[in-house]
Protein backbone atom coordinates (compact mmCIF):
# COMPACT_ATOMS: atom_id res chain seq x y z
CA UNK A 1 0.00 0.00 0.00
CA UNK A 2 3.09 2.32 1.00
CA UNK A 3 4.19 1.64 -2.27
CA UNK A 4 1.94 2.33 -4.61
CA UNK A 5 0.78 5.60 -2.72
CA UNK A 6 4.71 6.42 -2.71
CA UNK A 7 4.69 6.08 -6.89
CA UNK A 8 1.56 8.16 -7.04
CA UNK A 9 3.52 11.08 -5.70
CA UNK A 10 6.16 11.01 -7.77
CA UNK A 11 8.74 8.86 -5.64
CA UNK A 12 10.37 5.83 -6.31
CA UNK A 13 10.24 3.48 -3.74
CA UNK A 14 12.84 0.99 -2.85
CA UNK A 15 11.56 -1.71 -0.63
CA UNK A 16 13.23 -3.85 1.80
CA UNK A 17 11.42 -6.96 3.78
CA UNK A 18 13.89 -6.34 7.17
CA UNK A 19 15.68 -4.22 9.29
CA UNK A 20 19.14 -5.67 8.14
CA UNK A 21 18.28 -5.26 4.18
CA UNK A 22 17.10 -2.30 4.94
CA UNK A 23 20.44 -1.32 6.40
CA UNK A 24 22.26 -2.82 3.66
CA UNK A 25 20.30 -0.23 1.58
CA UNK A 26 20.82 3.01 3.59
CA UNK A 27 24.76 2.10 3.39
CA UNK A 28 25.29 1.62 0.00
CA UNK A 29 26.83 4.28 -2.10
CA UNK A 30 23.68 5.08 -4.03
CA UNK A 31 21.30 4.69 -0.92
CA UNK A 32 18.01 6.28 -0.93
CA UNK A 33 18.10 10.29 0.22
CA UNK A 34 14.57 9.75 2.04
CA UNK A 35 13.70 6.56 4.09
CA UNK A 36 10.36 4.95 5.85
CA UNK A 37 11.60 3.23 8.24
CA UNK A 38 9.13 0.75 10.54
CA UNK A 39 10.19 0.48 14.36
CA UNK A 40 9.29 -3.26 14.46
CA UNK A 41 10.92 -5.37 11.87
CA UNK A 42 12.64 -8.86 11.74
CA UNK A 43 15.91 -8.84 13.10
CA UNK A 44 17.21 -5.61 13.42
CA UNK A 45 14.54 -2.71 14.26
CA UNK A 46 14.18 0.73 13.21
CA UNK A 47 15.38 2.37 15.45
CA UNK A 48 18.86 0.18 15.50
CA UNK A 49 18.70 1.02 11.45
CA UNK A 50 18.52 4.97 12.41
CA UNK A 51 21.73 4.34 14.74
CA UNK A 52 23.57 2.28 12.09
CA UNK A 53 22.64 5.32 9.55
CA UNK A 54 24.02 7.64 11.84
CA UNK A 55 26.86 5.98 13.06
CA UNK A 56 28.69 6.44 9.47
CA UNK A 57 27.92 9.62 8.91
CA UNK A 58 28.06 9.62 5.42
CA UNK A 59 27.48 12.85 3.02
CA UNK A 60 24.61 13.75 1.08
CA UNK A 61 22.70 13.07 4.42
CA UNK A 62 19.93 10.68 4.47
CA UNK A 63 16.43 11.70 6.24
CA UNK A 64 14.43 8.96 8.37
CA UNK A 65 11.00 9.29 8.94
CA UNK A 66 10.06 6.39 11.89
CA UNK A 67 6.90 4.95 11.35
CA UNK A 68 5.39 3.08 14.61
CA UNK A 69 2.45 2.45 16.35
CA UNK A 70 3.97 3.67 19.51
CA UNK A 71 2.25 6.47 21.36
CA UNK A 72 3.87 6.74 24.20
CA UNK A 73 6.34 10.46 24.72
CA UNK A 74 9.19 8.40 25.51
CA UNK A 75 9.24 6.33 22.52
CA UNK A 76 9.01 9.51 20.49
CA UNK A 77 12.24 10.20 22.99
CA UNK A 78 14.22 7.31 21.70
CA UNK A 79 13.66 7.61 18.16
CA UNK A 80 14.75 10.66 18.02
CA UNK A 81 17.74 10.01 20.08
CA UNK A 82 18.56 7.23 17.24
CA UNK A 83 18.63 9.52 14.90
CA UNK A 84 15.09 10.19 13.25
CA UNK A 85 14.16 13.17 11.57
CA UNK A 86 10.25 12.34 12.30
CA UNK A 87 7.83 10.21 13.46
CA UNK A 88 4.99 9.18 12.44
CA UNK A 89 2.11 6.73 14.74
CA UNK A 90 -0.08 4.19 12.49
CA UNK A 91 -2.81 4.41 11.85
CA UNK A 92 -1.63 7.58 9.63
CA UNK A 93 -3.21 9.63 7.52
CA UNK A 94 -1.77 10.02 3.91
CA UNK A 95 -1.95 13.65 3.54
CA UNK A 96 0.13 13.58 6.89
CA UNK A 97 3.07 11.11 5.76
CA UNK A 98 3.43 13.27 2.26
CA UNK A 99 3.67 16.42 3.93
CA UNK A 100 5.95 15.40 6.27
CA UNK A 101 7.77 14.10 2.75
CA UNK A 102 8.25 17.33 1.33
CA UNK A 103 9.06 18.97 4.59
CA UNK A 104 12.27 16.17 4.25
CA UNK A 105 12.79 17.12 0.93
CA UNK A 106 13.08 20.83 1.51
CA UNK A 107 15.80 19.78 4.30
CA UNK A 108 17.87 17.38 1.90
CA UNK A 109 17.42 20.54 -0.55
CA UNK A 110 19.15 23.05 2.17
CA UNK A 111 21.91 20.70 2.83
CA UNK A 112 22.72 19.90 -1.30
CA UNK A 113 22.93 24.12 -1.27
CA UNK A 114 25.23 23.76 2.18
CA UNK A 115 27.86 20.92 0.43
CA UNK A 116 27.52 22.92 -2.53
CA UNK A 117 29.00 25.83 -0.86
CA UNK A 118 31.70 24.23 1.42
CA UNK A 119 33.00 22.38 -1.92
CA UNK A 120 33.09 25.96 -3.72
CA UNK A 121 34.83 27.13 -0.37
CA UNK A 122 36.84 24.47 -0.61
CA UNK A 123 38.18 25.03 -3.84
CA UNK A 124 38.92 28.76 -3.43
CA UNK A 125 40.93 27.73 -0.09
CA UNK A 126 42.92 25.34 -2.55
CA UNK A 127 43.07 26.53 -5.56
CA UNK A 128 44.53 29.00 -7.84
CA UNK A 129 41.48 31.21 -9.12
CA UNK A 130 43.26 31.91 -12.39
CA UNK A 131 44.66 28.29 -13.31
CA UNK A 132 42.52 25.97 -11.57
CA UNK A 133 45.78 24.13 -10.43
CA UNK A 134 46.40 23.83 -6.48
CA UNK A 135 47.71 26.86 -5.19
CA UNK A 136 51.07 27.30 -3.12
CA UNK A 137 49.65 26.24 0.41
CA UNK A 138 48.11 23.32 -1.22
CA UNK A 139 50.59 21.78 -3.74
CA UNK A 140 53.02 22.44 -1.20
CA UNK A 141 50.69 20.02 1.79
CA UNK A 142 50.39 17.39 -1.14
CA UNK A 143 54.64 17.53 -1.24
CA UNK A 144 54.99 16.78 2.35
CA UNK A 145 52.04 14.29 2.30
CA UNK A 146 53.94 12.17 -1.04
CA UNK A 147 57.26 12.59 0.92
CA UNK A 148 56.44 10.82 4.00
CA UNK A 149 54.64 8.20 2.12
CA UNK A 150 57.92 7.81 0.25
CA UNK A 151 60.12 7.81 3.16
CA UNK A 152 58.37 4.96 4.57
CA UNK A 153 58.13 2.84 1.72
CA UNK A 154 61.55 4.20 0.18
CA UNK A 155 59.98 4.74 -3.15
CA UNK A 156 61.79 7.23 -5.40
CA UNK A 157 59.96 10.72 -5.66
CA UNK A 158 60.84 13.42 -7.69
CA UNK A 159 60.13 17.39 -8.14
CA UNK A 160 60.06 19.65 -10.77
CA UNK A 161 59.72 23.22 -10.82
CA UNK A 162 58.98 25.30 -14.13
CA UNK A 163 59.02 28.77 -14.97
CA UNK A 164 58.10 30.39 -18.28
CA UNK A 165 60.68 32.10 -19.88
CA UNK A 166 60.44 36.03 -20.64
CA UNK A 167 57.17 35.68 -19.39
CA UNK A 168 57.51 39.74 -17.91
CA UNK A 169 57.98 40.15 -21.54
CA UNK A 170 54.90 39.00 -22.47
CA UNK A 171 52.63 41.18 -19.75
CA UNK A 172 54.64 44.54 -20.81
CA UNK A 173 54.18 43.85 -24.40
CA UNK A 174 50.77 42.41 -24.55
CA UNK A 175 49.26 43.31 -21.29
CA UNK A 176 48.22 41.76 -18.40
CA UNK A 177 44.86 40.29 -19.72
CA UNK A 178 47.28 38.43 -22.23
CA UNK A 179 49.52 37.31 -19.27
CA UNK A 180 46.57 35.88 -17.93
CA UNK A 181 45.93 33.74 -21.04
CA UNK A 182 49.19 32.64 -21.45
CA UNK A 183 49.41 31.36 -17.21
CA UNK A 184 45.66 29.80 -18.02
CA UNK A 185 46.41 27.82 -21.32
CA UNK A 186 50.37 26.16 -20.03
CA UNK A 187 48.04 24.77 -16.69
CA UNK A 188 46.05 23.48 -19.14
CA UNK A 189 48.81 21.92 -21.13
CA UNK A 190 51.00 21.33 -18.47
CA UNK A 191 48.42 19.20 -16.34
CA UNK A 192 47.30 17.53 -19.93
CA UNK A 193 50.60 16.25 -19.64
CA UNK A 194 50.99 14.61 -16.26
CA UNK A 195 50.08 11.23 -14.87
CA UNK A 196 46.44 11.22 -13.13
CA UNK A 197 48.17 10.32 -9.67
CA UNK A 198 50.86 13.13 -9.91
CA UNK A 199 49.93 16.91 -8.08
CA UNK A 200 50.97 20.09 -9.76
CA UNK A 201 50.33 23.49 -8.73
CA UNK A 202 50.88 27.46 -9.35
CA UNK A 203 54.28 27.64 -7.20
CA UNK A 204 54.00 31.41 -7.54
CA UNK A 205 53.62 33.94 -10.21
CA UNK A 206 54.68 31.99 -13.60
CA UNK A 207 56.43 29.21 -11.48
CA UNK A 208 54.40 25.63 -11.44
CA UNK A 209 55.25 23.13 -9.30
CA UNK A 210 55.14 19.44 -9.65
CA UNK A 211 55.31 16.52 -7.62
CA UNK A 212 55.61 12.82 -8.75
CA UNK A 213 55.28 10.24 -6.61
CA UNK A 214 57.33 6.55 -7.45
CA UNK A 215 59.26 8.98 -9.94
CA UNK A 216 62.83 8.32 -9.98
CA UNK A 217 65.41 10.38 -12.06
CA UNK A 218 65.52 9.22 -15.14
CA UNK A 219 61.72 9.21 -15.60
CA UNK A 220 61.05 12.60 -13.77
CA UNK A 221 63.69 13.96 -17.15
CA UNK A 222 61.72 12.55 -19.07
CA UNK A 223 58.19 13.76 -17.81
CA UNK A 224 59.93 17.01 -17.75
CA UNK A 225 60.50 17.08 -21.46
CA UNK A 226 57.33 15.99 -22.09
CA UNK A 227 56.02 18.79 -20.56
CA UNK A 228 58.08 21.09 -21.91
CA UNK A 229 57.39 20.07 -25.41
CA UNK A 230 53.79 20.35 -25.02
CA UNK A 231 54.48 24.28 -23.71
CA UNK A 232 56.89 24.92 -26.92
CA UNK A 233 55.05 22.77 -29.61
CA UNK A 234 52.37 24.86 -30.46
CA UNK A 235 51.60 28.78 -29.99
CA UNK A 236 49.44 30.22 -27.60
CA UNK A 237 46.62 31.53 -28.33
CA UNK A 238 46.14 35.61 -28.48
CA UNK A 239 44.06 38.56 -29.40
CA UNK A 240 46.94 40.61 -30.79
CA UNK A 241 48.42 36.97 -32.59
CA UNK A 242 49.65 33.72 -31.24
CA UNK A 243 52.72 34.15 -28.85
CA UNK A 244 55.74 31.59 -29.17
CA UNK A 245 56.42 30.47 -24.92
CA UNK A 246 58.48 28.16 -23.92
CA UNK A 247 59.62 26.77 -20.14
CA UNK A 248 62.50 25.92 -18.30
CA UNK A 249 62.93 23.38 -16.02
CA UNK A 250 64.47 22.01 -13.03
CA UNK A 251 64.25 18.59 -11.51
CA UNK A 252 65.25 17.32 -8.11
CA UNK A 253 65.21 13.03 -7.34
CA UNK A 254 65.12 10.93 -4.76
CA UNK A 255 65.26 7.40 -5.67
CA UNK A 256 65.72 5.72 -2.22
CA UNK A 257 64.67 8.63 0.18
CA UNK A 258 64.84 8.21 4.30
CA UNK A 259 64.69 11.59 6.01
CA UNK A 260 63.95 13.88 3.08
CA UNK A 261 62.78 17.79 3.70
CA UNK A 262 60.28 19.61 1.42
CA UNK A 263 62.42 22.76 1.77
CA UNK A 264 65.37 20.49 0.36
CA UNK A 265 63.89 19.12 -2.67
CA UNK A 266 61.98 22.44 -3.60
CA UNK A 267 65.98 24.30 -3.70
CA UNK A 268 67.20 21.80 -5.30
CA UNK A 269 64.94 22.24 -8.00
CA UNK A 270 64.51 25.70 -8.19
CA UNK A 271 68.66 25.67 -8.44
CA UNK A 272 68.85 23.67 -11.39
CA UNK A 273 65.95 25.77 -12.93
CA UNK A 274 68.23 28.81 -12.54
CA UNK A 275 70.69 26.70 -14.45
CA UNK A 276 68.59 26.05 -16.88
CA UNK A 277 67.67 29.31 -17.12
CA UNK A 278 71.50 30.61 -17.34
CA UNK A 279 72.09 27.60 -20.00
CA UNK A 280 69.58 29.64 -22.14
CA UNK A 281 66.26 28.27 -21.54
CA UNK A 282 63.71 26.13 -22.94
CA UNK A 283 65.67 23.32 -21.47
CA UNK A 284 65.35 20.69 -19.02
CA UNK A 285 68.29 20.55 -16.04
CA UNK A 286 68.51 18.14 -12.85
CA UNK A 287 70.12 18.75 -9.51
CA UNK A 288 72.49 16.06 -10.01
CA UNK A 289 74.09 18.50 -12.93
CA UNK A 290 73.97 21.20 -11.27
CA UNK A 291 77.47 22.69 -11.22
CA UNK A 292 77.86 26.65 -9.46
CA UNK A 293 81.03 27.77 -11.78
CA UNK A 294 79.04 26.90 -14.93
CA UNK A 295 76.22 28.97 -13.65
CA UNK A 296 78.90 31.79 -12.65
CA UNK A 297 79.74 31.82 -16.42
CA UNK A 298 77.10 31.51 -17.89
CA UNK A 299 74.19 33.22 -16.54
CA UNK A 300 72.86 36.44 -17.78
CA UNK A 301 72.37 39.28 -15.15
CA UNK A 302 70.36 39.25 -12.72
CA UNK A 303 66.85 40.66 -13.46
CA UNK A 304 63.19 39.34 -13.72
CA UNK A 305 64.01 37.73 -17.13
CA UNK A 306 67.00 35.81 -16.24
CA UNK A 307 67.51 34.55 -13.36
CA UNK A 308 64.92 33.02 -11.62
CA UNK A 309 66.22 33.51 -8.17
CA UNK A 310 64.59 37.28 -8.44
CA UNK A 311 61.65 36.02 -10.55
Amino acid sequence: MLRNMLKHWGYEAVIARDGAEAWGILGSRDAPRLAILDWMMPGMDGVEVCRHVRAAAREPYIYIVLLTARTQSEDLVQGMEAGADDYLTKPFAAPELRVRLRAGIRILDLQEELLATREALREQATHDGLTGLLNRTAIMEALQAELDRANRSRQPISVMLADLDFFKRINDTHGHLAGDSVLAEAARRMKAAVRRYDSLGRYGGEEFLFVLPGCAAEGAVAQAERIREAIAATPFPNASGPLAVTCSIGVSSRDNPGTEHTDELVREADLALYQAKGRGRNRVETWSDFTPEVIEAESLPFDEESCSLHR
